[in-house]
């Protein structure tokens, strides 16, 4: 004779309630760990404006015309920088950085742009650079980044240490000369770090009338292609292939212009300001 029972209610097996509670903790220690940076980043954040997007009452910062501004004590830098966009194409961006009374914050205004996360690590870096080597505490001025181009995207590293000269010019007040052009990676320690596209860029800056392009150490060369037809008879057939061969160039003879190493920032400095007193 069968009995009834009355089902059990479902149980998780012992293994997977270990399982799920290292997830569940696993889960929280992210959690915690975002909300620790996200706080502790809080007195550093860069702060994007799209021209597109800039809200009515903003200050839309022009490059090249400081009567815009209507801080009496502010001072501003402006430099151009030798770029290529996401099409391999060689171009020039202005970069325009200007500093009011403010509370320490970091601004950026693009037109045009995409300005993706190594772009903002590129300028905090400079700001807190050109505050390192000038010995001026930041903190009660805002520093506005304007950065105007016709492309739609523009990689960020190759312009930190634009940024940061452009920044220690402002923080100065002192000119900057617009024949001299330079493409590199700021670090914090003030060195430059190599880029790419050193060969494009050097055209470029050839073709818009600068006399002098510095690059990172070590650049000064760079690695072209040639691009050969190799044919071969086969019987009656003749196969063609093309193949693109690797060789050196020296960057400042195949872009017709001069092109000087630089190893950090002071160094470039010599380059690029003048008037005024360091």
């Amino acid at each position: 004779m069968h009995h009834y029972r009355k089902p059990r209610a479902f149980r998780p097996a012992k293994g997977r309630k270990t399982k799920a509670g290292a997830i569940f903790l696993g889960l929280v220690v992210l959690l915690a760990g975002l909300a620790g940076y996200l706080l502790g980043s809080m007195n550093e954040k860069v702060i994007i404006y799209y021209n597109e997007t800039i809200t009515e009452g903003t200050v839309n910062y022009v490059p090249y015309n400081p009567v815009n501004v209507s801080y009496s004590n502010a001072s501003y830098a402006s430099v151009i920088i030798p770029a290529v966009d996401e099409e391999g194409n060689g171009l020039t961006t202005v970069l325009t950085v200007q500093i009011i009374p403010g509370e320490g914050r970091v601004l950026a205004n693009i037109d045009k742009m995409l300005f993706w996360t190594d772009t903002q690590n590129s300028i905090r870096t400079s700001s807190r650079v050109a505050s390192n080597i000038t010995g001026i505490n930041l903190s009660q001025y805002d520093i506005i980044y304007t950065i105007a181009t016709n492309a739609t995207s523009v990689e960020g590293p190759s312009a930190g240490t634009a940024l940061t000269i452009a920044t220690i010019a402002a923080i100065q007040k002192r000119g900057i000369d617009t024949k001299v052009m330079i493409t590199g990676a700021i670090n914090p320690d003030g060195t430059i770090g190599p880029v790419g596209q050193i060969l494009t860029k050097a055209k470029v800056a050839k073709d818009v009338g600068a006399r002098l392009l510095l690059v990172p150490v070590m650049q000064s060369q760079a690695i072209a292609y040639e691009t050969r037809r190799y044919c071969e008879q086969m019987g009656p057939s003749q196969i063609c292939t093309t193949e693109k061969v690797p060789k050196t160039v020296n960057v400042s003879e195949e872009a017709g212009i001069e092109v000087r190493e630089v190893g950090d920032v002071r160094e470039a400095l010599e380059y690029f300001l003048i008037g005024g007193q360091p």
